[in-house]
């Protein structure tokens, strides 16, 4: 999940790409990922924190990947580093970690961290990660499942998906949201009624949108993979958004909605499905 951050951010078609990771085979891999999915990129490797703020001395970059743990500190207090740099104030700044993961869930990011990327699941869905970010690109036709019982923040959010072409089937409670799905039980060609579904935790009705998630993962059966599951949220309670994350939402993201951040996040989980 990504902290609470502005990402009015504007990627040229020759981004500049700070990788930085304490394993030269690391930092190669994933150099050779972001080469592979954007030719166009100038892709500067990272040892430590000393070789990162020199590179960012040298020069302003558009994304910045980082390992959690550097020989010189850790991907923290890189984060740190970028947003104190001039002009690096609106930088995405993403982990990738075998444990990110386990840090998400226990709150070890910070607001300076724009989201995170667990290695586990390959190197095609970190280039699709990857390229989400600098150059985010439509998925038309996807369709969200999208459970929102407040007509304005709706409306917004709709537009919001509407722009990336996206197909929007809002409902307004979790009720409602189930009785769509159940249309789709048992049909052969394998269609569950939704590509993604996007659903507030509070919702008015009996049940929530936390009710909706275990409905979906454990009677419906349907994995991250089969019908991703991402949760809006307000509630800064950081157990209650980590028992989201272990009970099978693919993402959260905390309200008041920023555009790019929610983008961003539906088409990389919308990509991923695809991958597997």
């Amino acid at each position: 999940m990504a902290a609470k951050q502005d990402l009015r951010h504007v990627v040229s078609d020759a981004p500049r790409v700070m990788v930085v990771d304490g394993s030269r085979l690391v930092r190669k891999l994933i150099g050779d990922t972001l080469r592979k999915e954007l030719p166009n990129a100038d892709v500067v490797g990272c040892g430590s924190l000393a070789d990162a703020r020199a590179a960012l001395d040298a020069g302003a970059f558009d994304l910045v990947t980082t390992a959690l743990v550097l020989p010189d500190g850790d991907g923290l207090a890189l984060a740190r580093l970028v947003r104190e740099s001039t002009g690096q104030s609106y930088v995405p700044v993403i982990v990738i970690s075998g444990n990110a993961q386990e840090a998400l869930e226990t709150r070890a990011f910070t607001e300076d961290i724009t989201d995170y990327f667990d290695k586990s699941l390959g190197q095609d869905a970190l280039a699709a990660f990857i390229r989400g970010y600098v150059h985010p690109a439509p998925i038309e036709g996807a369709r969200v499942l999208y459970v929102e019982d407040s007509k304005v923040v709706a409306v917004a959010t709709r537009r919001m998906l509407e722009r990336q072409g996206m197909q929007v089937l809002h409902v307004i409670s979790a009720e409602d949201a189930l009785e769509h799905l159940h249309r789709f039980i048992g049909r052969t060609d394998g269609d569950v009624g939704a590509d993604l579904v996007l659903s507030d935790v509070y919702l008015k009705g009996v049940l929530s949108g936390h009710d909706l998630l275990n409905q979906i993962r454990a009677v419906f059966q349907y994995g991250k993979r089969k019908l991703p599951m991402v949760m809006m949220t307000g509630d800064d309670n950081r157990d209650n958004q980590a028992s989201l994350l272990r009970e099978g939402a693919n993402d959260l993201v905390l309200k008041p909605i920023e555009e790019r951040l929610l983008v961003t996040k539906v088409l990389f989980q919308l990509r991923l499905s695809k991958l597997g």
